[in-house]
C-alpha cells in the first residue's frame, strides 16, 4: 500500500466519523419528548376514568390513538377525543330530553282530543245513519204525501186514513226558492207532529242541497225530528254532523247542545259533561243567551265533575 492510499483512506475514515456525528440525534431532545408524551397519554386515561368510572382494560383500548401532532414550541392542547365525545354527548341529552318533553305534550295532548272525540263522535262508530238512506221525494201531491208517508212509517196496513189526510192538509210551499220550499215543508211536517215524515223530507233536503244556507237548519231539525220521535241513537250522528261540518253554521251550537240531550237520554252521562262543557266553552254567548234556559236543563239533568 503506497503512502498516497494511507492518506486518502484516513480522509475517507475522518469523513465518514463527522457524517455519523452530525446525524446522530441529541439524546436530551429525545428524553423530553417521551417525557411529554408519556405525560399527555396519563392525562387522557386519568380524564377517562373521570368521565368513565370504574372503567379499566376491557372497557378502553389499551394504547392512544394517535392525536394531531402538536408542534414542541406551542402549548398542548386541551381538547382531546374524549372531551369532544363528552360536548356532543351533553347535546344530543340536552336535545333527548326536550324531545322527550315535547312528545309527553303531544301525547297528553292527543289524548285529550281523543277523548273529545270519542265523546263527540258519540255512537258513530256503532250507530249508522240510518236517515241517510235513499228516500222517496214528496210532493204537494196526495200520491207522493202517501209514498212519503207509508215508507218512513211502514205499518203492516199502511198509515190510517185520518193520518194521510193530516199530511195532505200541510201544504208544500211554492217559492223562487225550491230548496228552501223543501225545507220549509220539512219543518212543517215536524211541527205538526210527523216525525216520521218530517225524517224523510228533511233527509232528502239535507241530501239534494249540501251547501245551502239552510242545511245547518236541515240537520239540526232532522236530529229533532229522531230524537222527538224517540230514536236518539239516530238523532246522535245529525247532531254530531251539523257541529262538525260548520262550527259557525247558524244551527251549529244547538246541535252541540242537542247533542248533549242525546246522550242524557242514552243515559251516557260522561259523554253528555263532556259535550256540556265543549258548548259552554265554545259558544258562551248562546250558553248565556238564547240557549240558556235549555243549557241549564241540561245541566240540571246531569252531575259533572
Amino acid at each position: 500500500m503506497t503512502f498516497g492510499s494511507i492518506t486518502r483512506n484516513l480522509t475517507f475514515l475522518g469523513a465518514g466519523f463527522a457524517l455519523l456525528a452530525t446525524a446522530t440525534p441529541a439524546l436530551p431532545q429525545d428524553s423530553t419528548d417521551e417525557a411529554r408524551m408519556r405525560r399527555l397519554e396519563a392525562e387522557v386515561r386519568a380524564l377517562q376514568r373521570k368521565v368513565f368510572p370504574g372503567g379499566d382494560g376491557r372497557f378502553f383500548e389499551p394504547q392512544i390513538s394517535a392525536q394531531p401532532t402538536v408542534s414542541s414550541t406551542g402549548p398542548s392542547t386541551s381538547t382531546t377525543a374524549v372531551t369532544d365525545i363528552l360536548t356532543r354527548l351533553d347535546a344530543l341529552e340536552a336535545q333527548l330530553q326536550r324531545q322527550t318533553a315535547l312528545n309527553e305534550e303531544n301525547a297528553n295532548a292527543v289524548r285529550l282530543l281523543s277523548e273529545r272525540m270519542d265523546t263527540l263522535e258519540g255512537g258513530r262508530g256503532s250507530t249508522t245513519v240510518a236517515a241517510t238512506a235513499p228516500a222517496a221525494t214528496p210532493t204537494a201531491s196526495a200520491g207522493a204525501t202517501r209514498n212519503v208517508t207509508a215508507t218512513a212509517t211502514a205499518p203492516a196496513a199502511g198509515p190510517s186514513d185520518a193520518r194521510l189526510a193530516a199530511v195532505q192538509a200541510i201544504a208544500k210551499p211554492q217559492t223562487d226558492d225550491a230548496a228552501d220550499d223543501e225545507y220549509s215543508y220539512g219543518f212543517r211536517l215536524w211541527d205538526a207532529g210527523f216525525f216520521p215524515e218530517a225524517q224523510q223530507q228533511l233527509t232528502l233536503f239535507v241530501e239534494q242541497n249540501p251547501d245551502h244556507w239552510r242545511t245547518t237548519y236541515g240537520r239540526n231539525l232532522l236530529g229533532r225530528a229522531y230524537l222527538d220521535d224517540g230514536k236518539a241513537k239516530e238523532a246522535a250522528p245529525w247532531f254530531l254532523k251539523n257541529y262538525q261540518e260548520d262550527k259557525t253554521g247558524a244551527r251549529a251550537g244547538d246541535s252541540l247542545l242537542y247533542l248533549a240531550e242525546t246522550m242524557i237520554a242514552l243515559k251516557d252521562t260522561r259523554r253528555a259533561c263532556i259535550a256540556l262543557a265543549e258548548f259552554s266553552e265554545t259558544y258562551p254567548a248562546l250558553a248565556a243567551g238564547r240557549l240558556q234556559s235549555q243549557y241549564e236543563a241540561n245541566r240540571g239533568k246531569v252531575t259533572c265533575d
